[in-house]
């Protein structure tokens, strides 16, 4: 193996355990989520949740706010307010829904919160269906690499 290679494989590995750090934040907001999931069920308002999942993000010794008011603005005029369900750790905005099935609709809108908060990522999390929901959501203004909802 040569120099460059070596140097081009370790470069690999330092943005892969990098990567894996930023995504220990959203892995322990999802386990927090699936505790709250898991003790409910589904079947609960979306206010039960969010109590719920205060409480375990508490327990994880995750730092958060609550409904933060973020100013919305349009071309330059503010039209009004948003407020994201959690933002933990100042880095991830937490959007919570109790539907049965989450649809486009909602992934658009947790997209708009992740930009107009000008956060890297996001989280929707559905607790409304049998099985918990969660989708990460990127913000595509800040990283085109990861502009996408997985």
């Amino acid at each position: 193996m040569s120099e460059s290679e070596f140097t081009e494989l370790l470069n690999l590995q330092n943005k892969k355990k990098n990567t894996m750090e930023k995504d220990e934040l959203t892995f322990k907001i999802i386990g927090c989520a699936m505790k709250v999931h898991s003790t409910l069920g589904n079947g609960f308002q979306e206010v039960i949740y969010q109590r719920c999942l205060a409480i375990e993000l508490q327990r994880a010794g995750l730092e958060f706010e609550r409904e933060v008011e973020h100013p919305i603005y349009y071309e330059g005029l503010h039209v009004g307010t948003r407020r994201a369900d959690f933002v933990v750790e100042n880095k991830v905005i937490v959007e919570l829904k109790a539907l049965i099935n989450l649809e486009d609709v909602h992934l658009a809108q947790a997209k708009n919160y992740v930009v107009a908060y000008k956060f890297e990522k996001g989280l929707l999390i559905n607790f409304g269906a049998t099985s918990l929901q969660y989708k990460l959501i990127f913000n595509p203004t800040l990283n085109s690499e990861n502009s996408k909802i997985q």
